[in-house]
């Protein structure tokens, strides 16, 4: 009906040379179609980093911003004023947590600065985790304050692994700060549970926390990425914590990933690490 249509020359259209053109043609044009599919997606991601990194300078900027207002006003009130001994204790303790709390927002950056660029230190030591993770658990009690931690070591006890310490210990303090900051809890808990399962570990980390939704659970390790967004200023801290755990997972070639049944119900991060390939000690 085409051909009849347009009154075309039926011998012109059947010859090799046409059906040439036209598949030339559809090829060019398909590739045209894909290159534009793949523009729109790259720009989509670039506008989406762009939004995660302003949101985490808004955010950070208020991490830092508020300890070191807190801090001027302090040592504006012991200069302008003659304290009793009780309150300038009081005050020097609210203080050192403000300190505490610069402390943590600066070292998350320089560790993401060491991690990406592979320039921490890579020695790697036999450790015994569960007596690693309870030790770390008593020194590191006071950045945890009202937090109630329970360290089940299930049926073997003993977990020996090569790990190296101080990135492990980045790890946990991590999941364990994440675990207390969103958390509405009168008494925060966190039960850390081990797990074997064939040939590997499961460190289990549940807390009683808010929870999170199903479209959140694979978002959160992203860099930059937090929880809410700067309008209803539910996000918190500087979306690196998370991003930090996952890089430290991988370098100890495991993985970690998070479950919660939802809003107001906790989560729960599990930590999946493999055995040594000459078996356990």
């Amino acid at each position: 009906m085409v051909v009849t249509r347009f009154n075309l020359d039926t011998e012109k259209i059947l010859t090799y040379e046409t059906w040439v053109v036209i598949l030339v043609l559809s090829v060019l044009v398909g590739l045209i179609l894909v290159g534009i599919f793949i523009i729109f997606v790259y720009s989509q991601k670039v506008v989406q980093l762009f939004r995660l990194q302003q949101n985490f300078i808004n955010n950070f900027t208020h991490e830092l911003r508020t300890p070191v207002t807190s801090l001027k006003l302090y040592l504006e009130t012991f200069l302008k004023h003659d304290l009793p001994c009780e309150d300038r204790h009081k005050y020097i303790g609210y203080m050192l947590q403000d300190t505490q709390r610069l402390s943590e927002n600066i070292n998350r950056i320089l560790n993401i600065a060491k991690l990406e660029s592979k320039s921490y230190k890579s020695e790697f030591a036999d450790s015994e985790l569960s007596n690693l993770i309870r030790r770390f658990c008593t020194d590191n009690k006071y950045l945890f304050p009202n937090c109630r931690i329970q360290i089940d070591e299930g049926k073997d006890g003993l977990y020996p692994f090569r790990v190296n310490q101080s990135l492990f210990e980045m790890l946990l303090i991590n999941l364990l700060a994440n675990a207390v900051k969103y958390n509405k809890s009168p008494v925060p808990e966190v039960r850390i549970h081990f797990e074997t399962l064939r040939k590997k570990l499961k460190i289990r980390f549940e807390d009683n926390g808010i929870g999170l939704a199903k479209n959140e659970l694979k978002k959160i390790f992203r860099k930059f990425y937090q929880v809410g967004n700067s309008v209803d200023m539910s996000a918190k801290g500087s979306g690196l914590g998370l991003y930090l755990a996952h890089h430290v997972a991988r370098i100890h070639n495991g993985r970690i990933f998070a479950e919660s049944q939802g809003l107001g119900k906790g989560s729960v991060f599990t930590v999946v690490l493999p055995f040594p390939q000459k078996g356990r000690k």
